[in-house]
């Protein structure tokens, strides 16, 4: 991973344009070629940033600056235009694990992947721990009409399970073979803030019921 913290201003160019004015930012650039721009704020969530496959370029003009040219395989650019830079250095972090998902959360996947038919009439497995460049999708299935859907799995659902869903999906849909891809947001509970931000993107949720998908019955009263 290579830190570059600097003086910038960002250009997004493609089918949105966007504008960063000068600040100074962190920008990070991961083996797995994707770029993005951070600030002093907003949690994990960058400014702007180039999912891979992309391709960086770097130029060094006759005023001293340097400019950075990311591009995508749809020919759009994220263009950084650098006035000064205060840091510059490569870090190895070798291979992640990934992430561990606790008992409860690993044994709902199971158990979705075992009775996908939860997620609706005609649903098909396409493979469990889909991977993608920027980590695995828990499921990856095929609706009635055959159409690609990922789901992401929660024990407790909230936004940065949306946010994580979402970023797999804009993945996804650059590949033909899978496009489109629709998503499902899927737990044992859901806060209503994930479930306003995952419904406005389009992403339908699922409540979860762990112990019918365990084929236990509840011992809690139930008026039907």
């Amino acid at each position: 991973m290579r830190l570059v913290i600097a003086s910038c201003q960002v250009d997004y160019v493609g089918r949105l344009t966007s504008h960063l004015p000068k600040a100074r930012r962190l920008l990070l650039v991961k083996s797995d070629g994707s770029v993005s721009i951070h600030a002093d704020d907003r949690a994990y969530k960058p400014l702007n940033w180039m999912s891979p496959p992309c391709w960086l370029v770097e130029d060094g003009g006759d005023d001293g600056k340097v400019l950075w040219v990311v591009t995508n395989k749809a020919g759009e650019e994220l263009r950084i235009t650098i006035d000064e830079i205060e840091h510059d250095s490569s870090h190895e972090l070798g291979v992640d694990p990934g992430l561990v998902k606790d008992g409860v959360e690993a044994h709902l996947q199971e158990l979705l992947a075992e009775h996908v038919e939860t997620l609706g009439p005609g649903y098909s497995l396409v493979r469990r721990e889909y991977m993608t460049a920027i980590g695995p999708v828990d499921l990856l299935c095929r609706d009635s009409d055959g159409a690609s859907v990922a789901v992401e799995i929660k024990r407790r659902g909230e936004i940065d399970g949306v946010e994580q869903l979402t970023r797999y999906l804009e993945l996804l849909n650059r590949d033909p073979l899978l496009a489109p891809v629709s998503g499902v947001f899927a737990a044992q509970q859901i806060k209503p803030q994930a479930r306003t931000l995952a419904e406005d993107r389009g992403i339908r949720c699922l409540t979860l019921d762990y112990e019918a998908l365990r084929g236990i019955e509840s011992t809690e009263f139930r008026l039907f």
